[in-house]
């Protein structure tokens, strides 16, 4: 439910304050006063298109910001949550959504929710959880095949939701079957070649026999015995540095001399000296073996391994150069058996799909034909119902069928739903977009609105002058059902008829002001005098009227009175 929404420098609208809240909430006033800019303002909060045109003539920007209560856990939360927004603690269960829109005059948008910057596409999942708007758009949208559908299984509650449910999943699974079939047969000349390069790259690697990090190895070993000579030369020339063959002073005498030289000393803070020293002499007989053991292994190579290792490192290249890396290589050998038994399994594979496929096939068929009984069983009670709520919207001899027909199987199932009205005694049944006028199918719209309540509630309806084209008793009983839709949700109707708004829990009216140059609007909430006077307005055209005054408590008297 929006509590409060304030519009700054939207069309004729220079600052306004609504005071929502739940129950039916009227707006009235003057043609061209700014009524339709409320809903504007409204569906630029629920993520609609933002149109720089709206902005005030001379205005920078048109902003709109709205206070929703919400539950503080399920869809909409969850939404706020992922936007990285958050709800400000409400009473029980429940949380306060500050939700903001700005638009500049040269067209660009911005949208806050729950404190955070958000795109326009949060605003609109958010609307799918908070609101139904009824204007003259959606009147034409209910003339399309998808809204009667979707209106029908709204009616239709628990039972058509687990039909569809169920019957989704089995459209989901048989058209992933049937696709992976069309795509083997299909394709199966390019999966044929697919598994005579695999074969010929697992037999390659096979022979290849490739070992992880062989590659790096062998370029360290193809390294060392290309220079092999001076590699000897150094390695040669440091062990005789650190000991000599040839009896020449070299680095171990040394410090043998010097650890004998030690050992002779009788101050006891030598003798730790002496042994770091000794340390050091088999520290150098150790590298001196080692040395002596790299030499011994470049004697032993020769042009005859670095051949060898050149001739395998060429065989690795062949790889690489077919993979991309040996790592990509292995992973092929450790994989490809797994693909190639797959490609070369494509007959075998083919039959099991598609006996697979003809059991989903079969539960497609079963979910299909209880969703047809669910949307048929719920299509009845929605035209018997609907029928008693157009007779009491002033259309006594009106008949509202929902016919439920084959259809192109779908995502949807395999039905066509048609809302089908028959106006009078002994017309034939015909879609609402052939045989309603613009005012009945106001009523009519209003008629399944109320009765679809009932069993899937919407928190709040905004209605655009729901009562176009109708008036007399039809208006009285289009109030009268709104306050009854207000029961369960919250009802905002911008009109102009005074037998619609007579009902209203909450009456706004938008004010137009002039001042020479330009025109301005603000809205107020009307009670007592003020309201009849408005109502009077309503009623012909003079608010001092005492006939006017006269009809306009009359009709206040037959609603609600305004919780102010």
């Amino acid at each position: 439910m929006i509590e409060e929404m304030r519009m700054q420098g939207l069309g004729v609208i220079d600052d306004a304050v609504l005071p929502l809240g739940p129950g039916f909430t009227a707006i009235t006033g003057e043609t061209g006063a700014g009524k339709t800019m409320v809903v504007t303002g409204l569906g630029l909060l629920l993520g609609q298109r933002a149109d720089s045109g709206a902005v005030r003539a001379g205005a920078t920007q048109a902003s709109v910001a709205g206070v929703w209560v919400v539950p503080d856990s399920g869809p909409v939360a969850d939404i706020v949550t992922d936007a990285g927004g958050e709800l400000e603690p409400f009473g029980d269960a429940q949380g306060e959504l500050y939700v903001s829109r700005t638009l500049s005059a040269e067209g660009r948008s911005r949208a806050s929710v729950g404190g955070r910057a958000a795109p326009a596409a949060v605003l609109s999942a958010l609307a799918d959880e908070l609101v139904v708007v009824h204007g003259q758009s959606e009147q034409l949208r209910l003339r399309s095949a998808a809204a009667q559908r979707d209106a029908l299984d709204r009616f239709g509650g628990h039972p058509v939701t687990e039909a569809r449910e169920r019957y989704a999943a089995a459209y989901a699974h048989w058209r992933e079957l049937d696709a992976e079939i069309a795509d083997i047969s299909e394709n199966r000349d390019r999966r044929a070649a697919e598994a005579d390069s695999l074969r010929e790259a697992l037999a390659l690697i096979e022979a290849t026999a490739p070992e992880e990090g062989e590659d790096v190895v062998l370029a360290e070993r193809a390294e060392r015995l290309a220079n092999a000579e001076e590699l000897r030369l150094a390695a040669s020339l440091a062990r005789n540095a650190i000991s000599s063959e040839e009896g020449e002073t070299d680095a171990s005498a040394l410090v043998a001399e010097a650890r004998r030289q030690l050992e002779r000393a009788t101050d006891p803070a030598l003798s730790g000296i002496a042994d770091g020293v000794a340390d050091v002499g088999y520290r150098l007989s150790d590298l001196a073996l080692q040395l002596s053991a790299y030499l011994a292994d470049l004697d032993e190579s020769g042009p005859h391994e670095l051949a060898a290792v050149e001739e395998r490192r060429a065989a690795l290249t062949a790889l690489i150069r077919a993979h991309g890396s040996l790592d990509d290589a292995l992973e092929v050998w450790r994989t490809g058996s797994t693909r190639l038994a797959e490609l070369d399994d494509d007959d075998d594979r083919i039959e099991r799909l598609q006996a697979e496929r003809d059991t989903a096939r079969a539960a497609l068929d079963d979910a299909a034909t209880a969703l047809t009984a669910a949307r048929t069983e719920a299509a009845e009670r929605l035209g018997r119902a609907v029928t008693e709520e157009l007779h009491a919207l002033a259309m006594p001899d009106a008949r509202l069928e929902v016919a439920v027909r084959e259809g192109v199987e779908s995502t949807h199932g395999r039905d066509d739903v048609a809302i089908l009205l028959a106006p009078h005694p002994g017309a034939e049944p015909r879609s609402v977009a052939k045989s309603a006028s613009g005012g009945e199918l106001s009523r009519v719209m209003l008629a399944i609105e109320v009765v679809i309540a009932g069993t899937d509630p919407v928190p709040t309806f905004v209605f655009d002058e729901v009562d176009a084209g109708i008036g007399g008793a039809a208006a009285i009983e289009v109030g009268r059902r709104l306050a009854r839709l207000a029961e369960t949700s919250q009802v905002i109707a911008v009109t102009h008829l005074a037998q619609v708004a007579a009902f209203a829990t909450n009456h706004l009216s938008v004010v137009k002001s002039h001042d020479g140059s330009v025109t301005a609007s603000s809205v107020r909430r009307l009670e007592g005098a003020d309201r009849e006077a408005e109502m009077a307005r309503l009623l012909s055209g003079l608010t001092d009227s005492d006939a006017a005054l006269t009809h306009a408590r009359e009709l206040l008297s037959l609603g609600v009175p305004a919780n102010c």
